[in-house]
């Protein structure tokens, strides 16, 4: 499977600092990556269900790896980033079969059109995209591996995996048992089926249900047992990050809403099957973004999409710039507010950045890449550039005619012929936003 096209990162001069991100599982402030210099920095975020348009959960949570990505490069670290697509999965068959649509077809072109608004987003590309059903032999190969070492079991043909084979279970998410019961229900989990060992272990390998797609688990996985299926979900994204980044990658994200149960049972599997730990040194999650105070969700249907804006006439910079005006991991509430303020800073930058010559823009730089490096602080490195646009404006006020652009600055700063080129590409190449 195809990613999309790569914008390109303008270079800037030297290299920002390291950077330091939230780890759910520490439960605090860690610095990244775990790469050393010149060593790939390993990422590993979770894609989308293929089954509605992306709306502005999706648009946050990928902002933010971009922006790591984008930190990341900044500071020296070549990066080597995956993303899969579960395009087999419940979600994705109920909506093809409500609306009458070939499951196949409608996960191709939803696939096409997160495409469509990753690209106009500038977010930068994985280097692997790789879907569920492509993956089927890599999961195939986890679920005998597991069976084999008595870490899952059949229960009617389904296969699950036994959470507690790896004792270090709810370290990522530290849930109680009560709070993994309720989470696990409430996410897809089925803790009340009969014939498990544990209320929450998870499915591995589902037999193929009646009018429903299946695959043939090939000759090693009948001899184990396996009947055709298809994947589960956790061990799918298991499977996809340990062919393409192998055990200790740098960094597992996704939404807040994976840490329990996708984000911990994913990890547990990939330790069991390898007998190795820690499956990720960081995992780092993204807030929800709700509307009129519930989250933002496909089930809910209170989803303000890219697309819809995008074909509205909304420039996507004007969306990026709403969506980086609140904090990564801040759960917050979409409204028209948000992006009228973000259309209006789009339009201040651009009016700043347009003239020939500005005020000195030397220290933009340094602060931009400290808030950054800050558990991306994306409002205070806005109010960075704010600042700069504020004083370029308050210069333009005090020239008079047409040579005021090579007048001085209130505080008798000289202007500066470099200084709009330094700020586009410092906004372009730290926060994704073409000005």
């Amino acid at each position: 499977m195809h990613a999309w096209p790569a914008p390109e990162v303008p270079e800037l001069p030297g290299h920002g600092p390291a950077v330091r991100l939230h780890d759910t599982a520490a439960q605090g402030l860690v610095p990244t990556p775990a790469a050393g210099a010149g060593e790939p920095a390993r990422i590993y975020v979770c894609g989308i269900t293929p089954y509605d348009a992306t709306h502005m959960g999706h648009a946050n949570t990928y902002l933010a790896f971009d922006l790591i990505q984008r930190a990341w490069r900044d500071a020296g670290h070549p990066v080597s980033y995956v993303q899969n697509v579960t395009d087999v999965d419940d979600p994705l068959l109920e909506r093809a079969a409500a609306t009458g649509q070939d499951w196949e077809a409608l996960a191709e072109s939803e696939t096409a059109l997160f495409r469509e608004d990753m690209t106009a987003l500038r977010i930068l590309p994985p280097a692997h995209y790789v879907g569920a059903v492509e993956s089927i032999p890599l999961v195939v190969d986890l679920v005998i591996k597991l069976l084999e070492q008595g870490a899952a079991y059949d229960v009617d043909g389904d296969v699950y995996f036994s959470v507690h084979a790896d004792p270090t279970f709810g370290s990522v998410s530290h849930l109680d048992a009560e709070q993994m019961l309720a989470t696990f229900a409430a996410r897809g989990g089925d803790p009340g089926r009969p014939g498990k060992k544990h209320q929450l272990d998870c499915l591995l390998w589902m037999a193929g249900r009646e009018d429903e797609p299946a695959w043939d688990p090939g000759d090693a996985g009948r001899a184990a047992g396996l009947r055709p299926g298809r994947p589960g979900w956790h061990i799918e994204c298991a499977a996809i990050a340990l062919e393409h980044l192998g055990m200790g990658l740098d960094l597992q994200g996704g939404g807040s809403d994976l840490a329990f149960p996708h984000h911990e049972m994913g990890a547990c599997e990939a330790q069991v099957v390898t007998g190795k730990r820690p499956y990720a040194q960081t995992y780092v999650h993204a807030g929800m973004v709700g509307l009129d105070g519930e989250k933002m969700s496909k089930s809910k249907g209170n989803l303000v999409l890219v697309s819809k804006l995008r074909h509205a006439g909304v420039d996507p910079m004007a969306i990026r710039l709403a969506l980086l005006a609140h904090h990564y991991r801040s759960d917050w509430d979409w409204t028209d507010a948000d992006l009228e303020s973000a259309q209006a800073r789009l339009a201040r930058w651009r009016a700043a950045v347009s003239r020939p010559d500005g005020v000195p823009a030397d220290d933009v730089l340094a602060a931009v890449r400290d808030r950054i490096a800050d558990d991306l602080d994306t409002p205070g490195a806005l109010a960075v550039v704010d600042a700069w646009a504020a004083r370029q404006e308050a210069a333009d006020a005090a020239g008079a005619g047409p040579d005021a652009g090579s007048g001085s600055a209130p505080d008798g700063a000289q202007r500066n012929t470099a200084a709009p080129g330094q700020i586009s590409r410092i906004t372009d190449a730290l926060l994704g936003v073409a000005l």
